[in-house]
C-alpha cells in the first residue's frame, strides 16, 4: 500500500512565491500580492449597488482613516488597522452569519495568516486586545455605512444586525466604489507611507 497523496495546500502569488495556507511562512508574503488580491475580493459578496465591486482592500483603506481618526495617539497600530482583513487575499472574505456556521477551522486559518503577516511586516504576531478592539470599533463603523449606503440595508436593520452607528462617529466618511488596480495602488501607497519610518 502506498500513502495517500498529499493534497496541496499552498497557492502560488503573482510575485512567485507560493505561500502554504495550511503553516504560512513571512518570507512567502508580499505587500503586493495581498494588495492585488484584496482589490479583487468583494465584500458583502458583491451584493452592493454601483458598478465597481467594494473590495476588502477600499474597505481595508477605510478602516485604517477611521482607526487613525479615533486614535491619534496610536500611531504605531494604524498599520495593523490597514492589515486587519489582509489574510482575506488568499481565504476570500465570507459574511459574518457564514464565518459563524464553518466555525474553529476558519478562524485557525484566519489567524495563522495574520501571524503570519504581521511577524512579515514587523508588527506583533499577536495584537493586544485593547488595539484589536479598537481596530474593530472601526470595522463596525466602515461596516454600518457600507451596509446602508451599498449594500441595500435600512439604517435600523444595520443597527440590529451590526451595532449602532451614531452620526457623529461617521461624520464625514463615504464609501467609494473604484476600479480594482486604482485601489491596489491606493493601499500599497498607503502601506508604504505607514512603513517609512
Amino acid at each position: 500500500m502506498t500513502a495517500a497523496k498529499a493534497q496541496r495546500a499552498w497557492q502560488r502569488m503573482l510575485s512567485g512565491r507560493r505561500l502554504d495556507l495550511l503553516d504560512p511562512s513571512p518570507l512567502d508574503i508580499e505587500i503586493e500580492d495581498i494588495a492585488h488580491g484584496l482589490s479583487f475580493v468583494a465584500r458583502w459578496n458583491g451584493q452592493t449597488r454601483g458598478d465597481h465591486a467594494y473590495s476588502v482592500a477600499e474597505h481595508s483603506l477605510l478602516v485604517e482613516q477611521i482607526f487613525t481618526r479615533d486614535n491619534p495617539d496610536l500611531p504605531q497600530w494604524r498599520l495593523a488597522a490597514l492589515l486587519h482583513d489582509a489574510p482575506e487575499y488568499v481565504i476570500g472574505d465570507m459574511i459574518s452569519p457564514v464565518k459563524a456556521a464553518v466555525g474553529a477551522g476558519y478562524a485557525t486559518l484566519d489567524a495563522r495568516l495574520t501571524a503570519a503577516i504581521h511577524t512579515r511586516f514587523g508588527l506583533p504576531a499577536q495584537i493586544p486586545a485593547a488595539i484589536k478592539r479598537k481596530i474593530k470599533a472601526a470595522d463596525k463603523i466602515s461596516a454600518w455605512l457600507e451596509a446602508v449606503e451599498i449594500a441595500g440595508f435600512t439604517p435600523p436593520e444595520a443597527d440590529k444586525l451590526i451595532g449602532r452607528c451614531p452620526a457623529g462617529l461617521r461624520a464625514g466618511l463615504a464609501i467609494t466604489l473604484r476600479p480594482a488596480p486604482a485601489v491596489r495602488a491606493d493601499f500599497i501607497a498607503r502601506f508604504r507611507q505607514l512603513t517609512s519610518g
